[in-house]
């Protein structure tokens, strides 16, 4: 090889190293550090740009939270978050075959509590192939570096429940006018059913179509019990 290509070829590999390990450092750095802002969050206000009021977000420390609603986020969203890698690939599985059933462009479906804590805090909403292998990418990286605790207490501090309401602190006292270590079992479950949809639905005001939701995640919350989360959230 000629010295010239091959100081070329050194210098693309090194640019190629530097941009496949970025996001790992900043995610190593966010294992401790609060995030002044997200993804999501950035989106929420250039849409809002124009209307009263500001992106409300307030962070909170999971043992400050009502325990009921770590409980009902993974009830309602992943079951199985406290054993998985960050990837359920039966679901995954099912949302491919489901996909290529129907000759789509677009993936759906199948994403973790780890996966929406990736794409909520660095990536942009849709279900674009590039999307989500950017997202795979960077949920290996997540729980490589981060205990199921930390990836548990991310996700609901960024969550979005509201046009401009991200976090449980902020939507429990701008929806329920109280704080995240007073929510009930219902308010939790109510904040969890809206999550697929949080511009959509209110959980302050659910529809027929969030009370039922809100009954199965409670179902779900009782099947699960009180302990089920005790040792991801022992984790640190």
């Amino acid at each position: 090889m000629k010295p010239q290509l091959e100081r070329r070829l050194r210098r693309v590999l090194a640019i190629v190293g530097v941009l496949l390990l970025t996001p790992a450092v900043i995610i190593l750095l966010l294992r401790w550090v609060e995030p002044p802002t997200s993804a999501f969050m950035l989106r929420a206000h250039w849409l809002q740009r124009s209307a009263d009021g500001a992106v409300q977000q307030q962070w909170v420390d999971l043992d400050r939270m009502a325990p009921c609603m770590p409980l009902a986020v993974v009830a309602a969203e992943d079951q199985t978050f406290p054993y998985h890698r960050g990837f359920a690939w039966s679901a995954l599985r099912s949302a491919m075959n489901a996909n290529m059933a129907g000759r789509s462009t677009r993936l759906r479906g199948g994403s973790t509590i780890s996966q929406q804590t990736v794409k909520n805090l660095f990536l942009w909403p849709g279900r674009s192939y590039l999307r989500k292998a950017v997202e795979g990418y960077l949920t290996l990286w997540l729980e490589l570096l981060w205990p199921k605790r930390r990836i548990l207490e991310m996700y609901l501090n960024i969550a979005q429940f509201d046009t401009r309401i991200f976090g449980v602190g902020a939507a429990a006292s701008g929806i329920f006018g109280t704080t995240a270590a007073a929510l009930s079992p219902y308010q939790c479950a109510a904040l969890a059913a809206i999550l697929p949809s949080p511009t959509r639905f209110s959980a302050a005001a659910p529809s027929a179509y969030i009370n039922g939701r809100i009954r199965w995640i409670r179902r779900q919350m009782r099947q699960l019990g009180p302990h089920y989360l005790a040792h991801v959230l022992s984790t640190q």
